[in-house]
């Protein structure tokens, strides 16, 4: 954790500055202070909880101390990376007197921040007529009421004439001008009305209220008050802020999109003696998934093809000597990928326990850095939710991802031990290998894909690796 001794008059503070808890972050939220101000903070002391770009982590003090001034308040967000957020004195010291740096309210260390949308309480809302009048293919135009008056009485168009009311005004000077012109049978010369630039409406008019104008300009009205059950005015929309591992997630998944060639393979697999073999588990209460013979599956098949098991940092191709499985989760936050390390060494069972423990620290947000970071094969499986197949997004650096679909069942033709052909139901399930075409050329994709089948459907196999 970054920290500075201030060197002002007044008691000396240590300056602790918003770490970077993950490679990729570039700013957090201040989630929660554990300490407060005036507590004794120990080397190791758990001093705030921070949310990065992955996940919420605890942060940690590396000095002794008083917690003398907290900075940044909680549920503070896009709090940039060096920014000071607390000051600690030493014990002993008056840490009521710490003296704050100048910089430790600098509004250029956080990011701007994000609009607020207020609501208004429950009840019938109401929607303000925009004090613009426009009308298709016009320029807006705003009229005295005088001239508003004469505009609508003579039926005459003032955009065809260059406003002369102070800021952009049409006066009622302009549209007794306008009118002579009129009755002169002159046409006007057609001039661009030129105005200063204008804010935009803050409300939108209803449906019902748009139809209830029938001039082309009209006065103000008495605010209306939207009929329950009408729909929503076209254009209106609600803003959702995003979360920083929202924005990281769109900016990764757009980079992978648009830097890494994709290219795609698909086998359906039978799943049949994966099913009869967790049946025989379960008998001695062993619980494993279909996902967890997956992982194992994976994991035995890239120690068979280590050509596989690399990641490319746009020089050059890394080839890993340890087999560390990514599982995509899907939590409140966004899709996190936890790791199981070395995971072709470790049995069905430790794998399934593994899976469970990280799922669920992922939705808790409780993820160590350690274990979200790095990874060398990704797996997404959307199986429970029923989907049949999909194409999963590569995860930079790694070079594959395996979307892995529900099992269904189909009917087969085989034969029997004297050679007639007959209906059979099997289970099957298509897995999608995405691999990046720079350090995974179709062909090892494909021998990858044959020999995952191959051990997906023989599933003893997987112990002898």
């Amino acid at each position: 954790m970054p920290m500075t001794r201030s060197l002002r008059m007044g008691t000396p503070g240590i300056k602790v500055l918003m770490p970077a808890l993950s490679p990729t972050m570039e700013e957090g939220n201040i989630v929660k202070w554990l300490k407060k101000e005036g507590e004794t903070v120990t080397a190791g002391d758990a001093l705030c909880e921070i949310e990065t770009d992955k996940a919420v982590v605890t942060m940690e003090s590396s000095d002794d101390g008083v917690l003398a001034k907290i900075l940044v308040e909680e549920g503070s967000k896009n709090v940039r990376l060096g920014s000071l957020i607390c000051l600690l004195v030493e014990e002993g010291q008056d840490w009521k007197q710490v003296e704050i740096p100048a910089d430790g309210s600098d509004p250029s260390s956080l990011a701007p921040p994000a609009p607020v949308l207020t609501s208004t309480p429950a009840g019938p809302s109401v929607l303000f007529p925009p004090k613009l009048d426009r009308e298709p293919g016009k320029l807006l135009v705003r009229l005295s009421p005088a001239a508003r008056n004469i505009v609508e009485t003579h039926g005459l168009d003032p955009s065809n004439i260059t406003p002369s009311g102070p800021r952009g005004i049409f006066t009622k000077e302009d549209a007794l001008k306008l009118l002579q012109e009129k009755h002169k049978g002159k046409p006007s010369e057609l001039k661009p009305v030129v105005s200063p630039a204008l804010p935009q409406p803050t409300a939108v008019p209803s449906a019902s209220q748009a139809t209830a104008v029938t001039s082309a300009y009209p006065r103000p009205a008495v605010p209306l008050v939207s009929t329950p059950g009408q729909p929503a005015a076209p254009g209106t929309f609600t803003e959702i802020p995003a979360s920083n591992i929202r924005r990281v997630i769109a900016k990764r998944l757009t980079e992978s999109k648009t830097t890494i060639p994709h290219a795609y393979a698909v086998a359906d697999c039978d799943i049949d003696a994966i099913l009869r073999l967790r049946k025989e588990l379960a008998k001695d209460d062993i619980k494993v998934s279909v996902n967890d013979f997956i992982i194992k599956a994976t994991a035995v098949t890239l120690k068979q093809m280590p050509d596989v098991n690399v990641t490319w940092d746009g020089e050059v191709c890394r080839q890993l000597h340890s087999i560390d499985i990514s599982i995509a989760v899907a939590t409140d936050r966004g899709l996190i990928t936890p790791i199981i390390k070395d995971a072709a060494a470790k049995g069905i069972k430790e794998i399934a326990a593994s899976a469970k423990a990280l799922a669920k620290k992922a939705r808790d947000g409780k993820l160590l850095p350690e274990e979200y970071q790095g990874g060398s094969f990704s797996i997404s499986n959307l199986g429970m939710f029923g989907v049949n197949d999909f194409t999963a997004v590569i995860n930079p650096p790694q070079a594959c991802i395996l979307a892995v679909g529900r099992a269904r069942a189909e009917l087969k033709i085989v034969e029997d031990e004297e050679g007639n052909e007959k209906l059979k139901q099997h289970q099957l399930m298509t897995v999608t290998l995405s691999s990046d075409g720079r350090v995974v050329d179709d062909g090892l994709a494909s021998k990858f894909l044959e020999t995952l089948k191959a051990n997906i459907e023989n599933p003893m196999r997987l112990a002898l690796c």
